[in-house]
């Protein structure tokens, strides 16, 4: 299951995600770690992009960087 599946207000544990490229440096800077819990705030009216919780603090990401988080509930 990836972040961009989860539904408004669950929480689940990052797993993984890209390990190249430039999705990996910006996941990792913003603190989306493998063991990391987040929990899904709300998402943007047409659904685009995702409000997330994590390590006390809400990111917005775009569904297609979600997309590439696999995440355990």
């Amino acid at each position: 299951m990836t972040l961009a599946q989860l539904a408004v207000g669950a929480s689940a544990t990052i797993r993984a995600y890209p390990q190249a490229g430039p999705a990996f440096t910006r996941l990792r800077e913003m603190g989306l770690l493998p063991g990391t819990k987040v929990t899904l705030v709300r998402t943007a009216p047409l659904g685009d992009p995702i409000e997330i919780q994590v390590r006390g603090y809400r990111l917005s990401l775009r569904k297609s960087e979600a997309a590439l988080v696999e995440i355990a509930e």
